[in-house]
């Protein structure tokens, strides 16, 4: 299944926001340096999807505020 994920990096609080059914709204406190904020959102994920962090992968936009993710729900 692929995610589109909207990323606020460097937020004062952390908010998990679903637009709808493959759309997120992510803000996370970690900088947007030396994926870290890139971690947390996949970690966010993990928690929503309730599998774990390695059957989430970032395709498209590791650099970019809209990111392309790809949920391996098997």
């Amino acid at each position: 299944m692929y995610i589109r994920v909207k990323a606020f990096p460097n937020s004062k609080k952390e908010i998990f926001k679903k637009m709808n059914e493959d759309h997120f709204e992510i803000s996370v406190k970690e900088k947007a340096e030396r994926n870290m904020a890139n971690d947390k959102i996949v970690e966010l994920l993990s928690f929503h999807y309730v599998i774990p962090k390695n059957k989430i992968r970032i395709i498209n936009g590791h650099k970019s505020p809209t990111k392309l993710l790809v949920v391996d729900k098997d």
